[in-house]
């Protein structure tokens, strides 16, 4: 009898079993998509610091902690559902935005493709360093005084191609719009970033044309960094490379005012030229006062200068004068580029 009712039980366990799987899988199939299911339909972004090597559990309890994610649980079996289990290479470390409103899943791809949180920075052409370290201070990431410092560590083992009679990195570092992540928001980072896009754009051109120019590497980029403060309008660009390389070659003095305001730290406008005590103020820098090129470029040049400069434009002009509309009248006499100066002071003053 007792044997009868034993079996009857284990026949209605099992008849229910079905039940039993269909309410667990239910149940499963449930959580689990409450646990993958974003935490809020609106959430502010969290910045979210993964550290090289941090194992996925580790990652899941740090973004259950900060709300991002329902369940370091289902974090753990996603991760080993997908084999991303060693910490070296599945995820990225790195400094992430991510928010509440995302899926687990969202989040995990996130990471795992290495999808930080990155920052831009512009610098112009023609920028000087120390305009570069006011910009960057300015954005709030670091002291002018400490991009400075770090634009006079010259790295010859990273960068063994930058001129060996260099005290600091003026010229070197490429005007362009570069991408950085947070953790690389510091003054060398930045730097390095700078010099590898000047390898990377400005280097090879160079290389190409070493052998149909005399100009050094140091020559070349400071000659560049001159015409890139002069020429305004593009189609003068070449032809006021021609004008200096014409003096160079005379042995004439290049009389470039951006020289005299780079030497001492000065702007001149339209109402308020250089003065004659200024432009005859010794300094190496102060081409008026000191024959041949600087001793460093004076700014960052663009790619359009340093062409300009392997390929000047062949001319027996000599001397220019800015209109202050962005050209120039050229002269190839003192006397004819004395009578446009004092033509323009006329035209400014009547104006």
């Amino acid at each position: 009898m007792n044997h009868q009712k034993n079996s009857w039980q284990r026949l209605f366990i099992i008849s229910l079993l079905p039940l039993f799987l269909a309410i667990f899988g239910s149940a499963s199939w449930l959580w689990w998509n409450w646990s993958i299911s974003p935490v809020s339909n609106i959430a502010k972004p969290q910045r979210i610091q993964i550290t090289p090597g941090t194992a996925s559990q580790q990652i899941g309890s740090q973004l259950e902690q900060a709300g991002l994610i329902r369940s370091k649980l289902a974090w753990s079996l996603f991760a080993r559902y997908k084999n991303w289990q060693n910490p070296k290479t599945d995820f990225q470390a790195g400094t992430y935005e991510l928010s509440g409103s995302q899926s687990m899943v969202v989040i995990a791809e996130t990471i795992r493709e290495g999808k930080v949180v990155q920052k831009s920075f512009t610098i112009p052409e023609g920028w000087s360093l120390r305009q570069m370290g006011r910009y960057f201070e300015e954005k709030g990431w670091f002291s002018a005084q400490d991009f400075l410092s770090a634009a006079s560590q010259l790295d010859r083992k990273q960068f063994p191609w930058l001129p060996s009679d260099i005290p600091i990195l003026e010229g070197f570092l490429y005007p362009d719009t570069y991408q950085v992540t947070y953790e690389n928001i510091t003054p060398q980072a930045i730097v390095d970033q700078m010099l590898k896009r000047f390898e990377q754009i400005a280097l090879p051109v160079y290389q190409k044309a070493a052998n149909q120019t005399k100009f050094t590497l140091k020559q070349w980029v400071t000659l560049a960094s001159i015409v890139e403060k002069e020429a305004v309008v593009p189609q003068e660009r070449r032809l006021i490379a021609g004008v200096f390389v014409s003096r160079l070659r005379k042995g004439m003095k290049l009389e470039s005012d951006p020289t005299v305001e780079y030497a001492f730290g000065i702007t001149q406008t339209p109402d308020k030229p250089l003065t004659f005590a200024q432009v005859r103020q010794p300094s190496p820098y102060n081409t008026y006062a000191t024959p041949g090129l600087p001793p460093t470029p004076i700014a960052a040049p663009g790619l359009p200068s340093l062409e300009a400069v392997l390929n000047p434009e062949s001319t027996e002009y000599l001397y220019f004068v800015a209109r202050y509309d962005g050209t120039h009248v050229f002269s190839r006499t003192l006397k004819e580029h004395e009578a446009a100066v004092v033509k323009i002071r006329q035209e400014r003053q009547k104006k």
